[in-house]
């Protein structure tokens, strides 16, 4: 998708942890080097992958996967592996060197879908985050 597809994304909300609004669909989709894919069983929305472009000066471009998400009942079809191959061929047209994914540990089904795509795990890793709440007023 892309700019112009704002309405077919606000119509594959249920696919989000929330519902998507024009506003939101139009950011993202406006955005260069925001990629978001929906794939579609019999004319429905089954499930989506969004990838966003990171560079730095020394190392160049690489796609960090944001989420993939399939429809309970089209799960084990392939495709979530369809979907992260859609988006690591985006990556190859777009010039990124890699593509990287955080996920659980223990999340089985991403694990597989990512690995049946190709992905690997070179070594163990550690994720530090910040939570950036909205400054208190008084």
């Amino acid at each position: 998708m892309g700019p112009g597809d704002e309405g077919l994304l606000v119509a594959a909300s249920g696919l989000f942890d929330d519902e998507v609004g024009a506003d939101g669909a139009r950011a993202f989709l406006g955005r260069a080097g925001h990629h978001l894919c929906v794939a579609y069983v019999e004319g429905r929305p089954a499930g989506f992958v969004s990838g966003v472009e990171m560079t730095h000066p020394d190392k160049g471009t690489e796609m960090f996967l944001y989420e993939l998400g399939v429809e309970d009942e089209f799960r084990r079809r392939g495709i979530g592996t369809a979907l992260t191959a859609a988006l690591a061929d985006r990556a190859r047209e777009h010039g990124c060197y890699g593509m990287w994914v955080l996920t659980d540990d223990d999340n089985e089904a991403a694990l597989r879908t990512y690995r049946s795509a190709g992905a690997s795990a070179p070594e163990a890793q550690v994720l530090l985050d910040w939570q950036i709440l909205p400054r208190q007023s008084g």
